[in-house]
């Protein structure tokens, strides 16, 4: 049996052990955000003004709003690249 690794390289580095429930975080963190987030601005400028005290106007709860979406949607769609990179073998054989 050979320990050379698929592309012929003499050295065979094991993968990292990873925690499942990391990995798993990484996905349920911006689900959770996204699932929880206000559909009305109102609503958001009331809960950032009972969390932080701070109020915010109708036209700067929109603008948040929009920008935790694109995050949110940003770090899903970096995962998911991340993970059918994962997926697929590194090397042809």
């Amino acid at each position: 049996m050979s320990l050379r690794g698929c592309c012929g390289s003499g050295s065979r580095s094991p993968r990292p052990t990873r925690r499942p429930f990391l990995a798993f975080g990484g996905w349920l963190a911006p689900t959770v955000v996204l699932a929880l987030l206000p559909k009305c601005p109102a609503c958001l400028a009331a809960y950032v003004a009972i969390g932080t005290g701070v109020a915010l106007s109708g036209a700067a709860a929109t603008q948040l709003r929009t920008a935790i979406v694109a995050v949110c949607l940003g770090s899903i769609g970096f995962l998911v690249v991340r993970s059918l990179r994962r997926s697929r073998p590194s090397c042809a054989d």
